[in-house]
């Protein structure tokens, strides 16, 4: 029989990004034969993101689940509340933030997976300059965009 994950409301890998942000890994591509990606991640208020990046091998997506997300695409802000899905699809630049008052909670799915092993290794770094954030991106085929740099 095909094994079938369930994670309940406490369970799954919890990844701790600084004091701003927190990552739970519902599914690491283990029972998606590495297909997909799945997360929930936390963002603090007032929390900037990262910068803007593009990915070169994944989709990335985004769910709103309570608060606000601003979300950059190349020069455009859209801010996201609850219900609004994002869809980046490989090549699109793209950054996210919290500037609200509230934490942001957001479901994000990566395929194929690959990039939930980012966020492992960005944890294992611990504090870091942009130099060695920009390797660990360059590991998972993501560049910073630096035309929208600011």
């Amino acid at each position: 029989m095909t094994a079938v994950s369930i994670v309940g409301p406490d369970d799954g890998e919890t990844i701790q990004l600084g004091p701003s942000v927190q990552m739970r890994i519902l599914e690491d591509g283990r029972t998606s034969g590495h297909r997909l990606g799945v997360a929930v991640g936390t963002l603090a208020p007032h929390t900037g993101g990262p910068p803007q990046h593009r990915h070169a091998q994944h989709d990335e997506g985004f769910y709103v689940i309570s608060g606000t997300v601003r979300f950059t695409v190349g020069d455009t802000d859209h801010d996201a509340g609850p219900g609004t899905f994002v869809m980046v699809p490989p090549g699109a630049p793209h950054s996210f933030a919290n500037p609200g008052d509230e934490p942001a909670v957001l479901l994000s799915t990566f395929t194929p997976d690959h990039y939930v092993q980012y966020f492992r290794d960005l944890r294992d770094l611990g504090p870091t300059n942009a130099q060695d954030v920009g390797a660990v991106m360059a590991r998972y085929a993501t560049e910073v965009s630096t035309e929208y740099a600011s």
